[in-house]
C-alpha cells in the first residue's frame, strides 16, 4: 500500500500519479488534498508521513510544487527517509543506496510522463543493502540520538 498526498499544487499532478496505480493495481490512500483549493502542506506531508511510521502503507509519495517543502516536513518523523527526485536515476537510487520510503515530486519541475517514470521505477527498485546498510543504520542513529 502506497499513501499518496499533495497540495493545490501538486494536485494535478497527484491524480494523474493515481491513475498510473490504478492502472497497475497498485494499491494506495490518498492522504489529500481533494481539489486545487489552497492547503498547508505540511498538514499533507504529515499524514502521508504517519502512514508511512505506522506501518499502514509501506511508501509514500507526495507532491508540491517544488517538492521541497514536503521533503522538510516528512524527514522531521522517525524512521522516514524521504528523498526528494527531479529524475528517474535520482529516484531509483534514493530506493538503491538510500532505502528511500517517501519519494517526493516537485509539480513545477517535472513533466506527467516523467514523474510517473520516476514513481514506477521508485516502486520497483530494490535496497541493495551492502555497504549502503551500514550507511542508513548511521542514519537510523543519528535518530535515535536526536528525534526524541
Amino acid at each position: 500500500m502506497v499513501a499518496i498526498g499533495s497540495d493545490h499544487g501538486g494536485f494535478k499532478l497527484k491524480e494523474e500519479i493515481k491513475r498510473y496505480l490504478e492502472e497497475k493495481e497498485i494499491k494506495y490512500v490518498d492522504c489529500g488534498c481533494y481539489s486545487e483549493d489552497s492547503v498547508d502542506y505540511p498538514n499533507i506531508a504529515k499524514e502521508v508521513a504517519k502512514k508511512v511510521t505506522k506501518n499502514e502503507c509501506k511508501e509514500g509519495i507526495i507532491i508540491c510544487r517544488s517538492g521541497i517543502g514536503m521533503s522538510i516536513v516528512a524527514n522531521k518523523f522517525k524512521g522516514i527517509r524521504c528523498a526528494k527526485c527531479n529524475s528517474e536515476l535520482e529516484a531509483k537510487f534514493s530506493r538503491m543506496h538510500n532505502d528511500a520510503n517517501v519519494l517526493s515530486i516537485g509539480a513545477d519541475y517535472v513533466s506527467v510522463e516523467e514523474a510517473i517514470k520516476m514513481v514506477r521505477t521508485w516502486l520497483a527498485t530494490e535496497f541493495e543493502g551492502g555497504r549502503h546498510l551500514d550507511r542508513v543504520n548511521i542514519i537510523k542513529e543519528i535518530e535515535k540520538e536526536n528525534m526524541k
